[in-house]
């Protein structure tokens, strides 16, 4: 047993308190198909980390970011050969991501939309994702539109980072990410919260307002004009 292994024997014995990883570091998210037995790179028995419950969550987490990876290497072979086919066929495929940056800046607005995502703690890990998912929709949708808004994203802390860092490239999205909420980066008088459980009603929509969609997933547990009452009485 080399001597970093002696150590790490040492310190799971003692303290429990080594992580999974670096046990077992030939085994990575993009490489399960090395056996995961309980032993080193030299054949030594190490003591169970983690409990079996912990591992089988981990050992699927795994799993998962494969299929993920897989499926997105999948689709970009799939586009390319789509595009490639178009092109031969002299066929339109549409405007190019540079074209829909010139176009969406000349017809933006003053306003836009924020997405709070103040309620990451009321939110599992599942439905922190069904979020993200919702935002990327939002995203494609806006910038195609032939007057696509502002997009904000207010109280974009370590939990949302990590959850979009899931998603390459998100910082080169024409998506203003912000850390502070919404009421420190715009002025008040400019904001107004959308919640279908509001008695107002907006009959149109202002140009120079910013709307705010809570970036919340939370299956009718809670009331939301309750949680955010309190920016609401302000």
């Amino acid at each position: 047993m080399t001597e970093e292994n002696e150590k790490n024997v040492e310190n799971s014995s003692s303290a429990k308190t080594v992580k999974f990883e670096e046990l077992f570091p030939q085994i990575t998210l993009f490489d399960i198909s090395i056996d995961t037995g309980l032993q080193d790179n030299e054949g030594n028995i190490l003591p169970r980390p983690y409990t079996k419950s912990q591992m089988r969550k981990w050992l699927k987490k795994v799993k998962w970011e494969n299929h993920k990876a897989e499926k997105r290497a999948r689709e970009k072979k799939r586009a390319k050969e789509r595009r490639r086919k178009a092109q031969a066929a002299n066929i339109d495929i549409g405007p190019s991501r540079k074209a829909l940056k010139k176009m969406k800046e000349k017809h933006k607005k003053h306003g836009g939309i924020i997405i709070d995502l103040s309620f990451g703690h009321l939110m599992i890990e599942k439905d922190r994702f069904k979020v993200i998912k919702q935002i990327l929709r939002c995203y494609s949708i806006n910038r195609r539109s032939e007057q696509p808004l502002h997009f904000h994203i207010t109280s974009f802390g370590e939990k949302s980072r990590n959850d979009m860092s899931r998603h390459n490239g998100y910082e080169n999205w024409d998506i203003a990410f912000h850390e502070q909420p919404y009421l420190e980066v715009f002025p008040k008088e400019k904001l107004v919260y959308l919640t279908s459980e509001s008695e107002n009603i907006i009959e149109s929509f202002d140009d120079d307002t910013y709307y705010i969609i809570g970036g919340l997933v939370d299956h009718n547990q809670y009331k939301f004009l309750k949680l955010c009452s309190r920016y609401l009485k302000d």
